[in-house]
């Protein structure tokens, strides 16, 4: 699965702070660096979904959100100051999807980005993952091993299509949720490794693909 992302926000370090993360993980990143200049980019290009900071000289991105509605349905993700509940609340009322608060980690910002997909257009999630025998179909929700379902709660599925997404790379404990874009989640110190272990008896044999690397997290083996 890839997807196309807009980000309009005057801060030239965002892009290249993001870029790198959010490419490895199938995205492709477009800057542009004020209100009017993001406004032409989306009538010049296709995108699945536009970042848009709050707070730009000029134009702020309340007014941008409000121009982008007017003509366009595409998913939006305010990116705020922290504990700035106005501007959370003013462009949510504007049409924005969901919000991310400054400042943020890559992760939480591609969970979000998928989490925002998913409900606004689940066609652009209709994602098929493999590796060995395990198959996820990601818009249907299910797992199959060797043709066989195999029957995973909600979480279990999201954990997995993380570690399947980042086949080969460790992924950590404290980040593996977030890739899940479970943020929702509580984590305690012994969640992630709880429900690990659940995956890995509900895979059989194929659940020693899934690694532990001592003190850091899980990696799933590519074969």
């Amino acid at each position: 699965m890839s997807f196309r992302v807009l980000l309009i926000d005057d801060d030239p370090r965002l892009p290249e702070l993001l870029e790198s993360y959010l490419k490895q993980n199938g995205v492709t990143l477009t800057h542009a660096g004020d209100g009017p200049k993001g406004l032409s980019a989306l009538d010049q290009g296709l995108f699945d979904a536009v970042l848009l900071d709050v707070m730009m000289p000029g134009m702020d991105g309340l007014e941008v959100c409000r121009r982008i509605r007017q003509k366009s349905a595409v998913p939006v993700l305010m990116l705020t100051a922290r504990g700035d509940e106005t501007d959370r609340v003013v462009g949510l009322e504007l049409g924005a999807d969901d919000y991310v608060a400054k400042p943020f980690s890559p992760r939480e910002l591609l969970a979000r980005l998928r989490a925002v997909l998913r409900r606004a257009r689940p066609e652009t999630m209709a994602e098929q993952l493999k590796v060995g025998d395990v198959q996820l179909d990601v818009s249907a929700r299910t797992v199959s091993m060797r043709g066989q379902a195999v029957e995973l709660t909600g979480l279990e599925f999201d954990l997995l299509a993380a570690l399947v997404r980042r086949a080969g790379r460790v992924v950590p404990r404290d980040a593996l949720l977030q890739e899940a874009g479970r943020s929702d989640v509580v984590v305690g110190e012994r969640t992630v490794d709880v429900h690990i272990s659940h995956l890995r008896q509900k895979l059989g044999d194929d659940g020693r693909l899934i690694k532990t690397v001592r003190g850091v997290g899980y990696v799933l083996a590519k074969e």
